[in-house]
């Protein structure tokens, strides 16, 4: 099974001055964003809860990295544990320790919440699934040899004429 990479995205406002939360996971083998989803009062059992959608139990990976929020209370390492799932925490801010979830954090930034005024979670949501989409299948990686998360075939160059 491949490692896991996740973050919480904790600053998109909406226009009435509200903060949502934005969890990500994302599968590290290549760069796919696997789950996420909104809230405005994030918890301890929401994180857990959102841990048990985004992997079944046949798709657990091995391991997953994470970093050292204070959401990732007991009641979560629990869960993590009895899927059988490695916890493998980063330093202290310290970003760079998982670099594909900041590239995807900025590209969702650059690319839609800071040309957006954010309605309210629902239209953060749609926003995001759009973002996401466009990320899969059009989003080039160097680390994917300038392929996307979801490979194209390539097509031979046509003859001019």
């Amino acid at each position: 099974m491949s490692k896991t990479w996740w973050r919480v995205i904790s600053y998109c406002s909406t226009a009435s001055f509200k903060v949502l939360f934005v969890f990500i996971m994302l599968a590290h083998e290549r760069r796919r964003i696997i789950h996420f989803n909104i809230t405005e009062h994030p918890t301890a059992q929401w994180t857990a809860q959102h841990i048990v959608e985004a992997l079944p139990w046949e798709t657990a990976p091995r391991s997953l990295l994470r970093d050292r929020d204070a959401i990732y209370s007991r009641a979560f390492q629990q869960r993590i544990k009895h899927m059988g799932i490695e916890e493998v925490k980063t330093a202290p801010r310290s970003p760079w320790q998982h670099p594909s979830c900041e590239r995807v954090i900025g590209s969702i930034r650059r690319d839609v919440i800071e040309y957006v005024i954010v309605l309210n979670g629902r239209h953060l949501k749609r926003l995001l699934t759009a973002s996401i989409a466009s990320y899969h299948r059009f989003r080039p990686h160097l680390s994917l040899a300038m392929d996307c998360p979801h490979p194209r075939a390539v097509e031979p160059r046509q003859p001019a004429g």
